[in-house]
């Protein structure tokens, strides 16, 4: 009896599948296990995750990894799938004549506009000139209301400004209400004796005058080329419960353009498009421009410089000797990305319109073969590349239980969307889209504005909940659950998600609706355009009409709503849809490591 083991390296994980084949041509599988990918897809550091899971392999059925005979990786080669997140939009450098702000505990109301001076200098301050005093947390809150209150007879104060998250406190002390912000990290970098406006709104509302560039005109009496320069501040405070806008010293703008440029498409037509059309425009490019040799990008401009940096990290990875790295598809979704304003004390952003960007990229060769021999000399085993990623993963699917030919399939990792379609005479035809779930993590995080890639990737994975009392939480489909024990108090007040035994907190202010609104579209643009895409380009005819069954396999089909996302767009072309299930145990895990043992079979 003979050891076989099947390997397939993920852009994620790598998963392995083991299998004895008997003297009289019997066939059993044995185990199967995964790990995350080590390094980047097809570099020989993926050898030491190969390692750990075929140790995990084998330990399932008692054996010791030297009892394998023969170990079949998948031919990665010779293409890549790999994402780039890029916002593509464009970047204006200036020296920043207003800068705004937004804390979250402001206290008082109203609006105002004077002129900043410190508190140490108080008593510098003039009668019948308005000002907006600036404290730093040197100054305790009692010392603050103290001096106020001391000068509010003789002076004009109509604002406040503190360093330290103290408003609240502050103004129960002051014998006047005036509108008071807080939490401005950088004072220091507070002018004295420029002109300033202040707004805080009433509970459950929003600033009107400073969100709209009109109003900061009023207030900080504005010019027509001023107003326009403040646009950004006033778009960034949309929403806002407070703000500041300071006029800062001489008002000079300069602007310094990175535009976000062109994308060249050279196919069997060359095609130029602007990155400022949009995702469907792009696209649409794509598909005109026919089968593509490469793709390029202007030079000097925000696409053009991402895709050097593709091509460039990619041609790192390939074997010596080939620097040839050419970018066979792509996949462009349109965004949302926060850009920071120049010259912000709080560090602002504004929300500008972006383009997400997913490269394939092909090389020459891939040092697969490599991969092989260092298995071979660490392992003392034999090792084969054997079997293209698609066709295996059809070979694989097939062990789905209800399934037959002609069968297609879409194997959606981490890095790319791969199709295939395994015909009853035994042909295949497969295609390689770029774009998959780490495209969908980086849209997450980008709309969302989150500092943690983690935190992107579990808004992905899992459902969520409000924590609404120490007792019952609000499902995000509606629904209300309830509780014997009560809920860890560090979580009440916060959106949850619900990964299976535990609830993981989303640290940022974010409501529910929005993290679900963001995530949704997100997987919509991705899974569900890509999936079209791959589709259409092997059907008979490219009508996908022609496809009577499709099964799902990959990491991101175990997703809790991509299948029935597909499922959904599919039910159009009566096409039955849903996620496989591998030798009917595994789910659609292990496609590609299955389908490498039934080849090995076929070959024999």
């Amino acid at each position: 009896m003979k050891l076989i083991a099947g390997v397939d390296i993920g852009n994620s994980t790598t998963e392995v599948c083991i299998g004895s084949v008997g003297e009289d041509g019997s066939f059993h599988f044995l185990s199967s296990a995964s790990r995350i990918t080590t390094g980047t897809k097809g570099t020989l550091p993926n050898v030491h995750g190969i390692k750990a899971a075929l140790q995990e392999a084998m330990d399932q059925i008692r054996q010791p990894l030297e009892a394998l005979d023969l170990v079949r990786l998948n031919e990665a080669a010779p293409v890549i799938g790999d994402t780039a997140m890029e916002t593509i939009t464009e970047t204006i450098i200036t020296e920043s004549s207003m800068i705004g702000h937004n804390p979250s505990t402001p206290a008082g109301a109203g609006e105002a506009a004077g002129y900043l001076i410190h508190l140490e200098n108080i008593w510098k301050g003039k009668p019948d000139v308005p000002y907006i005093v600036v404290a730093s947390n040197k100054f305790s809150y009692e010392e603050v209301a103290a001096r106020l209150n001391q000068h509010i007879p003789e002076l004009d104060i109509r604002g406040l400004i503190l360093q330290a998250d103290e408003a609240v406190l502050v103004e129960n002390r002051l014998n006047r209400q005036i509108p008071i912000i807080d939490e401005v990290r950088h004072i220091e970098r507070v002018p004295e004796e420029k002109l300033a406006a202040i707004e805080v709104a009433l509970p459950g509302t929003g600033i009107r005058m400073l969100s709209n560039p009109y109003g900061i005109a009023t207030l900080l009496g504005l010019d027509a080329e001023e107003t326009k320069a403040v646009t950004p501040i006033a778009k960034s405070l949309i929403g806002k419960r407070s703000a500041v806008v300071i006029r800062t010293p001489n008002g000079n703008i300069r602007e310094n353009v990175l535009p976000a440029g062109e994308i060249n498409f050279h196919g069997t037509q060359e095609i130029r498009v602007n990155i400022d059309t949009g995702a469907d425009t792009i696209m649409d490019s794509l598909h005109k421009a026919g089968e593509i040799r490469d793709i390029d990008g202007q030079q000097n401009t925000n696409v053009g410089n991402m895709l050097n940096r593709i091509k460039k990290s990619m041609t790192d990875v390939a074997t010596e000797g080939d620097h040839e790295a050419r970018i066979t598809d792509i996949l462009a979704v349109d965004t949302m990305a926060p850009v920071e304003i120049s010259g912000s004390l709080a560090g602002e952003t504004c929300m500008e319109k972006a383009v997400g960007i997913a490269a394939m990229v092909k090389t020459k060769h891939l040092p697969m073969q490599k991969i092989a021999e260092k298995l071979e000399q660490e392992l003392h085993i034999k090792a084969v590349v054997a079997g293209v990623e698609a066709v295996m993963a059809a070979l694989g699917s097939l062990t789905t239980p209800g399934t037959r030919l002609p069968l297609a399939i879409l194997d959606m990792g981490g890095g790319s969307t791969d199709a295939a379609v395994l015909e009853t005479d035994g042909s295949v035809r497969t295609t390689h889209q770029a774009g998959a779930g780490e495209l969908v993590t980086m849209l997450i995080q980008t709309e969302l504005g989150l500092g943690s890639r983690t935190t992107a990737e579990q808004i992905k994975k899992y459902p969520m909940g409000k924590v609404e009392s120490l007792f019952h939480m609000r499902l995000e489909n509606g629904s209300m659950q309830f509780f014997e024990e009560s809920i860890d108090p560090r979580y009440y007040g916060h959106v949850v998600l619900l990964a299976p035994g535990e609830m993981l907190k989303v640290e940022e202010d974010i409501p529910m609706e929005k993290i679900l609104e963001v995530r949704r579209e997100a997987k919509r643009k991705v899974f569900v355009r890509n999936a079209v895409r791959a589709l259409e380009k092997v059907a008979p005819d490219h009508d996908l009409r022609k496809i009577p069954n499709v099964v799902l396999v990959g990491g991101s089909a175990e997703d809790f709503e991509i299948p029935e996302m597909l499922t959904e767009a599919l039910a159009e072309y009566r096409i039955v849809c849903g996620r496989g299930n591998i030798r009917g145990t595994e789910g659609p895990r292990n496609a590609v490591a299955t389908g490498l043992l039934m080849s090995y079979l076929s070959n024999k």
